[in-house]
């Protein structure tokens, strides 16, 4: 059955839309517009259709994290596919990347393999996103140093073959790749890739940019900071007007100063992730990075004895509350959650993201606090989160 949403606040395209609505039909955004929803845009009657009441509530895209190691207890390290991307379905992700941490090269291989045998590319989990083991060791961070390896032309080649067609995202210390061979090939191949967990300074990390490099892994964190003599990745990422910078809103990886720098040096390239772990979702207690163990305390996870934070436990509707408290108005924090990493990752070619005609029927009714109220995902509504036990229709707000 086709659905109508109507009377809602529609954010998308850096403004709020009142009085919107949106026809879901065969799993996509088949129409939309604004006042009455009872005529479509060609002026024909829509019947036979559930309608959706929203109330004044926000209608936003599913959001998209572009890196994301698990939750639920999940993790894709594993070859967990399920329980990850279901916890964050939950609090409104309908498109994430799973994110690998640094292992040797053959359990990588096996891994992805056992990944994308067990997920297409479609419902939640999109493709995937290695997050080493071509790292710096001066900033590996919770990355098991053992595991590091130099970037060669070889081993993306294997490590591509194996992700068969989802390998989406890598992320590399330019300074290990001092022609950029390893990154114009991962370029060649179509995969995204991502300046992380590196000693680069300022120029090193603007060459890479300049040779293809899109991205910058969770900005400020495992990499030199600024300086006003030695200003670094983050500075080369705002000097570069096609890369995306992902951040960590969780108060605990960046300060909210920070977060709004980065906003204001780079509108519309800032990408909110979680960085997640398998406790994302989960009470505190010990789990696991790849290999290594981290204590999560207060919903704060690090490596034992004091050891360096590893991931988060953060969900992405708590990464949009906490931009928009540190002050990011509210279209762009929603960009930064839905069409800002969904076209970092490519992801926007198959619809993710977007409230436009034709794109995927991934939305949420966000109430007036910006929690999930109720979830689409491919036009079905997501059992159990209509209203979230609580009335039938939101407040109006």
């Amino acid at each position: 059955m086709s659905t109508v949403i109507h009377s809602a606040r529609r954010i998308a395209g850096g403004e709020i839309v009142a009085g919107a609505w949106v026809l879901l039909e065969d799993g996509q955004i088949s129409d939309a517009g604004t006042g009455s929803w009872s005529e479509t845009g060609t002026g024909q009657e829509v019947a036979g259709i559930r309608e959706v009441d929203a109330a004044g509530a926000y209608l936003v895209p599913g959001f998209v994290d572009m890196h994301c190691h698990g939750g639920g207890g999940g993790s894709f390290d594993d070859g967990d596919t399920s329980r990850g991307p279901l916890t964050h379905l939950a609090y409104g992700t309908t498109s994430l990347l799973g994110s690998l941490v640094t292992n040797p090269l053959d359990g990588l291989e096996a891994t992805l393999r056992r990944l994308v045998a067990d997920a297409p590319g479609d419902g939640t989990l999109k493709g995937f996103h290695l997050e080493g083991p071509f790292l710096a060791a001066s900033h590996c961070g919770a990355h098991n140093p053992s595991f590091l390896a130099p970037p060669t032309v070889e081993a993306v080649d294997r490590l591509v073959e194996a992700g068969g067609g989802l390998l989406r995202q890598v992320t590399i210390a330019p300074e290990l790749d001092p022609c950029f061979a390893v990154i114009r090939r991962l370029v060649d191949h179509k995969v995204a890739v991502a300046v992380g967990h590196t000693d680069a300074d300022y120029d090193t990390a603007r060459a890479a940019f300049d040779a293809g490099a899109s991205i910058l892994t969770h900005a400020f964190n495992a990499m030199n900071g600024l300086h006003h003599r030695a200003p670094g990745p983050v500075a080369a990422a705002f000097d570069s007007p096609h890369v995306t910078l992902e951040v960590i809103p969780d108060g605990h990886h960046a300060h909210d100063s920070m977060l709004r720098m980065a906003f204001h040096a780079a509108p519309g390239r800032v990408a909110l992730i979680t960085d997640a772990m398998a406790a994302a979702g989960c009470r505190d207690g010990t789990y696991h990075l790849g290999t290594l163990p981290v204590e999560v305390n207060d919903g704060v996870a690090r490596l034992p004895h004091g050891g360096p934070i590893a991931g988060s436990t953060l969900t992405m509707d708590a990464a949009l509350r906490r931009a928009v408290a540190a002050g990011i108005p509210l279209p762009e924090a929603v960009a930064a959650a839905t069409s800002v990493p969904a076209r970092a990752t490519g992801l926007d070619g198959d619809g993710a993201g977007s409230l436009g005609v034709g794109s995927a029927a991934d939305l949420i009714l966000l109430d007036r606090n910006l929690r999930p109220h109720r979830i689409w995902q491919a036009g079905e509504e997501l059992p159990g989160t209509k209203g979230q036990g609580q009335q039938d229709q939101p407040s109006r707000i």
